[in-house]
């Protein structure tokens, strides 16, 4: 497994950053993000693969590097927590930062012994 350094400057933040992010927080194992537009990613995967990955989330004006490091680093004002990939119906371990929601079942299974609620009435 692989520690990256993934940093990125878009375009057009307000329309493409938390896409980007959600794509990051996808590519391995566990991520971190010590600042706004940095991660840490631990992977399997190649520097090209990641590349490929997230590509398809940035415009031509966005910029992205992705660089393997070492896990030592220094920092200032900022600190470095790790977070697992969330992945729906795994369970997870008893010392884990990753909380489990439940899938939230559609409309039409509503179960019978539920009933529906009704609206609220202005007074």
């Amino acid at each position: 497994m692989r520690t990256y350094l993934v940093s990125y400057d878009l375009a057009k933040p307000h329309l493409t950053k938390h896409v980007v992010a959600q794509a990051i927080m996808s590519l391995g194992s566990s991520w971190a993000r010590p600042l706004e537009n940095t991660w840490y990613v631990r992977s399997e995967e190649s520097e090209e693969t990641l590349e490929a990955w997230l590509s398809r989330y940035l415009e031509a004006e966005d910029g992205l590097l992705i660089q393997p490091v070492k896990e030592e680093a220094v920092m200032t004002n900022t600190s470095l927590r790790w977070f697992r990939q969330r992945r729906a119906g795994i369970d997870v371990a008893e010392h884990t930062n990753v909380i489990a929601f439940p899938v939230i079942a559609p409309l039409a299974t509503e179960r019978a012994d539920e009933p529906e609620l009704p609206f609220a009435t202005a007074c």
